[in-house]
């Protein structure tokens, strides 16, 4: 895997995300994730199958095109983007109705590909190699961290910063990831969330 070197442009991302997140004191953990979570909307190259019962020419498995739409026999192009699967489902039953009777539609996304880059926790700054992990439930501040291979001997790492969005407005909560690799202190390790940045500056000479 190609190693990536300290740059810059990660104190400048930094500082960007900093003067536009609003700062929530140490000790202050970040919001936990709501106890339902929101109903799935399909999007562009996820993969989606639709079944017939009984009617296995009428089936087709393909990607959501850019203009959102999928095409089904007998029926033609149908709105797949920004639908849940139940809503497609019931539009396209509606439709084959009128050329196959009491035939139930199944549809599934086989691949979720539109939602796998927001989906992801990204490691940058003084790591020994910038990641941008595939979110995993049970996930915490100190797998990611440990995934880009920790600070680098340069690290000021009792600054480091989880940057997360929330309410429409990015937030930041300081992280001692000094004090909970020599120390064992996890009072910050939070969990973490789909679409969350760590940052650990690098120390000032």
């Amino acid at each position: 895997m190609k190693r990536f070197s300290y740059s810059p442009w990660i104190s400048i991302l930094a500082l960007l995300l900093g003067g536009c997140a609003g700062v929530v004191p140490m000790g202050s953990a970040p919001p936990s994730q709501p106890a339902t979570i929101p109903e799935y909307l399909i999007g562009p190259d996820d993969v989606v199958s639709v079944k017939v019962w009984q009617n296995p020419g009428l089936d087709t498995e393909a990607p959501v095109r850019t203009d959102g739409k999928i095409s089904v026999p007998l029926i033609g192009d149908v709105q797949a983007g920004g639908r849940s699967p139940a809503a497609l489902t019931e539009e396209i039953t509606a439709k084959l109705s009128s050329f196959v009777h009491d035939a139930p539609v199944s549809v599934q996304i086989t691949e979720l590909r539109s939602q796998e880059y927001m989906s992801r926790v990204r490691v940058t700054g003084a790591v020994r190699q910038p990641v941008s992990l595939t979110f995993r439930p049970g996930m915490t501040v100190l797998d990611a961290v440990l995934a880009a291979g920790g600070p680098t001997d340069f690290a000021a790492s009792n600054r480091s910063t989880l940057y997360r969005q929330h309410d429409a407005a990015p937030r930041s909560y300081p992280i001692a990831l000094g004090a909970m690799l020599e120390r064992g202190d996890l009072s910050s390790n939070y969990p973490v969330q789909p679409g969350d940045v760590i940052t650990v500056p690098q120390r000032s000479f």
